[in-house]
């Protein structure tokens, strides 16, 4: 046990090793955690760095946009990619304007989708997210709002990653996670019929001897239902959040072949730093949190701190569930709701210096010009027309607004855009899509216990017949208020 990745506790690490003697500290198990699907791509030629600011404003600005189109995806699965985004990758390092290789970059979540972004290292590990005096409970809600995140003294979220608490949407995700664990600990502890389901479900693929000596008894409860719940949420992701953006032809592609190396890194700066990024287009200007409610403004969506009932939202305006239809989000494109490009101060409080520019805070306000900044001045991705050439596929032509500024080559986030808005009718194809549909399909793969290891799961009937996110959060708004010792796990 000399190899231990953070997240990763005792108990997941010693049952990972006993999954078909597969052990996660083999030297080829876990490939270079971040680094370049191909090669980093620097800036090159005479082209001044102010030249080359204005000509991506430029560009950002075509996408600026008052009239508002709805894509396909529910306007929630914008806010669930944020949500996996932040179970898989935490960069904490790379900022605009200097260099940075990825390779030198600490991913600060672990590299699988295992939710520990909401059940951190396990109750031994990270207790002060857990109840003391229920066993496996997480703590959960306030007596002044019962469906609020668990919160210390001075209001922040006592949550696996401090990320999930920054709008009201993302937080309620989270919540509803946490609600889900703590309903389902309710069966185990009552050891109820559904309780039985989960213990024969959690131990598929996973040797009895294994599951018996590694696990502590008081424990068993708990890790029966972790499991349980993280095979549900890979199937979701796998099969919803995917399809919502990425077009299915290209997921069943990367299911047989993955276009990329085998020995690649488990989080390319490709995807993280530009293709994922893709839900920056689909976010709407606003919201209704309720039924009837009026649309709140994206960024009046209260985070990092205590929230009233007053901001408790319905999932159902997110997720479509039986007998009803859920706010949609923008179809994957070039165009992006205006209130991206004016970023509040407690986002971005100042402007960006690279090098001898300064960038103003007027130009460092807008979203889109920060993606494309920090692909160029940071990073240095690989363009768009390199990965299509590396895949052997149809490139798209550079914008004029670039080609206008004698640039030759499209900033490879710009270019996902590109192609799912003139190739795939909204949804990433192509570069974008195979980056994205890849690490995830490659992420399930190498993890032993994940539903592609796991090759007679099926989601639970319990949560309805047909499974995806909107019956999930219907299953948790149903029975919520049944959990056990409920008031016992709120905080102060």
């Amino acid at each position: 046990m000399t190899k231990q990745f953070h997240g990763l506790s005792r108990h997941d690490q010693l049952l990972k090793e006993c999954l078909g003697n597969h052990a996660l500290n083999k030297p080829d198990s876990l490939p270079q955690i971040f680094g370049y699907l191909l090669e980093e791509n620097p800036i090159t030629g005479n082209l001044s760095r102010k030249h080359i600011v204005d000509a991506f404003d430029e560009l950002v600005e075509t996408m600026r946009t008052d009239k508002i189109n709805d894509g396909k995806a529910d306007a929630g699965m914008t806010f669930l990619g944020q949500f996996v985004d932040h179970d898989i990758t935490h960069d904490a390092s790379s900022a605009i304007g200097t260099v940075i290789d990825p390779r030198s970059i600490r991913n600060i979540r672990t590299p699988h989708l295992d939710l520990d972004c909401v059940y951190g290292d396990g109750p031994d590990a990270t207790p002060y997210m857990y109840s003391q005096k229920h066993h496996g409970f997480m703590l959960f809600g306030r007596k002044n709002n019962p469906l609020d995140l668990a919160r210390n003294h001075e209001g922040r979220a006592m949550i696996g990653d401090h990320r999930n608490d920054e709008n009201i949407v993302v937080s309620q995700i989270q919540g509803a996670f946490i609600c889900l664990h703590n309903i389902l600990m309710t069966h185990a502890e009552k050891n109820s019929d559904a309780h039985k389901d989960i213990k024969n479900c959690s131990q598929m693929n996973i040797r009895t001897a294994a599951w018996d000596h590694y696990v502590q008894p008081k424990l068993k409860g708990f890790e029966e239902v972790r499991r349980f719940i993280r095979l549900h949420y890979q199937w979701i992701v796998l099969n919803d959040l995917l399809p919502s953006f990425v077009e299915e032809k290209v997921i069943h592609e990367v299911l047989d072949h993955d276009p990329f190396h085998d020995k690649g890194p488990i989080m390319p700066a490709e995807f993280s730093g530009a293709a994922y990024r893709f839900g920056h287009a689909t976010v709407q200007p606003g919201y209704c949190l309720k039924k009837g409610g009026d649309k709140i403004d994206l960024f009046k969506m209260l985070g990092f701190s205590k929230r009233g009932p007053d901001s408790d939202l319905e999932m159902a305006q997110f997720f479509d569930v039986p007998g009803s239809r859920a706010q949609k989000a923008l179809p994957v494109g070039t165009k992006m709701a205006k209130t991206l490009f004016e970023l509040p101060d407690n986002i971005v409080g100042s402007g960006l210096q690279w090098g001898n520019v300064k960038i103003p805070k007027t130009q460092a306000k807008k979203l889109a010009l920060r993606n494309i900044l920090r692909d160029r001045t940071a990073l240095q991705l690989p363009s768009g027309q390199q990965v299509a050439r590396k895949l052997g596929i149809k490139q798209v032509k550079v914008p004029d607004v670039l080609q206008d500024h004698h640039i030759t080559k499209t900033p490879l986030w710009f270019y996902c855009l590109q192609e799912a808005e003139t190739a795939g009718k909204g949804k990433l194809t192509g570069v974008g899509g195979s980056i994205v549909a890849s690490v995830i399909v490659r992420l399930l793969k190498l993890d032993p216990a994940s539903i592609l290891n796991t090759p007679d799961f099926e989601p639970w009937k319990g949560f309805g017949r047909d499974f995806g996110m909107g019956s999930l959060m219907a299953y948790v708004e149903k029975n919520r208020d049944d959990i056990a010792h409920h008031k016992d796990l709120w905080t102060a």
